[in-house]
């Protein structure tokens, strides 16, 4: 049977999470204060890191949530994200509108992936 992996794990939570070939990570923040571009891009590196730690890549990622704590933020994330994907690998996404953990936190994006 596989084992759950628990990597960067506190009492709260991990970074990442693994089933199998399955990768899931925990909703990555950045630079809090920052801009929503300077947020966007320090998540998706951070992403990039967590995912080659547990044997992937950008390529495979399935599903993407985005969290935006005002959606007229939409498109300046939406440039940086658009810059990120790899052309034709673009995963399932959702963004929506919620407060986040504090006010200095404009975006958190929550990553499921495949090994691969």
């Amino acid at each position: 049977m596989t084992e759950i992996e628990r990597h960067h794990t506190s009492e709260r939570m991990s970074q990442i999470v693994t089933y199998g070939d399955m990768i899931y990570l925990a909703g990555q923040v950045a630079a809090p204060g920052a801009s929503v571009t300077e947020q966007t891009r320090g998540i998706l590196d951070q992403i990039d890191t967590l995912l080659v730690e547990a044997g992937s890549s950008k390529d495979n990622i399935l599903q993407a949530i985005i969290w935006l704590a005002s959606m007229d933020d939409f498109a300046e994330m939406n440039a940086v994200w658009d810059a990120w994907v790899p052309a034709g690998k673009a995963p399932t996404r959702a963004c929506g509108g919620a407060p986040l953990a504090t006010p200095d936190y404009k975006v958190e994006i929550i990553i499921t992936a495949v090994r691969g």
